[in-house]
């Protein structure tokens, strides 16, 4: 029997979480991990957890994780054989995938004419179209004046949305409800897209209010082999970026979830589609009558991934290193199943209480919680610095079970039981979400935040109780007197305990 590894050495493009996390996909694999970190994240963890590391640059992203020239380095430098982007940064980047080709290296994802077709909005539509796979009525005008935009958008009818043809995150998306506003939206979503994407091609797309968005993960190997790993619900969103991941979705009913896996497959096919990618949709209604619409692909692994296996049941990572080395899928759609119900939570260094205002400085307590049930995906630990350079996302929290009830039930109990002093984190914020009654009901939709948000952030600005600040004095005065090794400093000015306004315990 052959056991030799699928790759002898592979370089992760990126840092965090998703870093550690893909680390540790290579060591269950036998394969030896290249970390890359730029001065800011020296002695981050996954450069501590990988079997070899290289600097790439200074703490800016845009001259270490962004430079194209510094990743390729850092491969020959290494003798790594292929490359994982991971999510975020240069993995939807289609030149940063061409580039590692030309240098001989395999890039752990989709090809890069995939990533091209797919990553534009505009051209991403024509292809579900072309597959049969039902997009949001819209339009986008070949000629992209004011005007141009301007007469799309009355034919569409208000309300809608204007949206940026690159690119994702919400950014530029602007809605338009009425005529009074369209110009000044119009300005504004051309100069976003601009600045973000370099391209201010608009796209015109009718606003489906309140709908649920929901996600099919798909798998395709080199072999002409395409599955979907089935749904993930994503409804609960702040300014267009994903906070609550479940999955199976409530309003999914199993008549849907075929028709709806059926058209994910169908548009990674048309595609031409590689490896691991998401195809996302708006959903209208619930059950076998609900209305379902492509909205866009994501090529590359999400955040969300481990949502999906906690309930089916599959190692997206391996999969996708499997694939890369030209290995067929291991299993077949029949042989895919939901089991139970899984609940992802982004656990944040930010202030809920004051417009999810990034935070930075010491993680002078850091406890992860472990109790059964619980799957907790970091890249820090306690004297882990949080930089001002990167996303603040700490950790992702993913709690399983039977049922949906015992999976809310168990993510409670470990945020409750997840300790971190130094910085606000939105811990208090995600505890309040799963209280929530319509939560609780599976009642919520895109607009859930905006609705709820003010109510459910109104009782975090309460300072903390008294047992937490006797223990944020007991931390403060252990680390000032024992001698103990951190990898931070602790603000000498600044009193590092007031970020615990808000706690809960």
């Amino acid at each position: 029997m052959n056991t030799r590894p699928l790759f002898d050495r592979i370089l992760i493009a990126n840092r965090g979480e998703i870093a550690v996390r893909v680390i540790r996909a290579c060591r269950e694999m036998g394969i030896e991990s290249v970390a890359v970190y730029s001065d800011a994240d020296a002695r981050a963890v996954h450069v501590s957890l990988a079997d070899h590391a290289v600097r790439i640059g200074p703490a800016a992203a845009i001259e270490s994780y962004l430079s194209i020239d510094a990743i390729l380095s850092a491969a020959r430098q290494s003798g790594a054989q292929a490359v994982h982007p991971g999510y975020g940064f240069l993995s939807e980047n289609s030149r940063f995938a061409a580039a590692c080709e030309e240098a001989g290296l395999t890039f752990i994802g989709p090809p890069a004419e995939a990533i091209e077709r797919m990553g534009s909005k505009i051209a991403a539509r024509a292809i579900a179209r072309e597959a049969g796979v039902p997009v949001v009525p819209g339009e986008t005008p070949s000629e992209q004046s004011d005007a141009a935009i301007a007469d799309a958008v009355r034919r569409v009818g208000f309300p809608v949305l204007l949206k940026p043809s690159e690119g994702g995150g919400g950014i530029g998306m602007k809605t338009v409800r009425d005529e009074d506003a369209l110009s000044a939206t119009t300005a504004q979503a051309r100069r976003e897209a601009v600045a973000a994407f370099g391209d201010g091609t608009l796209y015109v797309e009718r606003l489906i209010e309140q709908p649920h968005h929901v996600e099919f993960q798909v798998l395709a190997d080199h072999h002409g082999h395409v599955v979907h790993v089935f749904e993930r619900e994503c409804s609960i969103q702040r300014r267009h970026q994903k906070v609550i991941e479940e999955s199976p979705s409530l309003v999914v009913s199993p008549a849907l979830r075929q028709r709806m896996g059926e058209a994910a497959v169908a548009v990674a096919t048309a595609a031409g589609y590689r490896n691991a990618g998401t195809v996302e949709f708006l959903v209208e209604g619930s059950g076998d009558s609900a209305r379902f619409y492509f909205l866009e692909m994501n090529t590359r692994l999400q955040v969300e991934h481990p949502v999906t296996e906690q309930v089916a049941g599959i190692d997206l990572v391996r999969a996708q290193i499997a694939i890369a080395a030209g290995q067929p899928l291991a299993r077949k759609q029949a042989d895919l199943a939901q089991r139970g119900h899984a609940i992802e939570l982004r656990v944040y260094a930010e202030d809920p209480a004051n417009n999810d205002l990034p935070q930075a400085g010491p993680l002078l307590l850091y406890r992860e919680p472990v109790m059964p049930g619980i799957r907790i995906d970091s890249g820090v630990t306690e004297g882990s610095e949080v930089t001002v350079h990167y996303d603040p996302l700490l950790a992702k929290l993913i709690a399983s079970g039977e049922t949906r009830e015992a999976a809310r039930g168990r993510a409670l109990a470990a945020l409750r039981s997840y300790p971190v002093l130094g910085i606000r984190t939105n811990i208090p914020l995600l505890i309040a979400l799963l209280e929530h009654p319509r939560f609780i009901a599976g009642d919520v939709d895109t607009g859930f935040l905006d609705a709820e948000g003010d109510a459910l952030r109104a009782p975090l600005t309460v300072g903390p109780p008294p047992e937490v600040t006797t223990i944020a004095a007991l931390v403060r005065a252990e680390r000032t007197t024992s001698g103990i090794v951190r990898h931070g400093p602790v603000p000498s000015e600044a009193d590092p305990w007031s970020s615990l306004k808000g706690a809960r315990v």
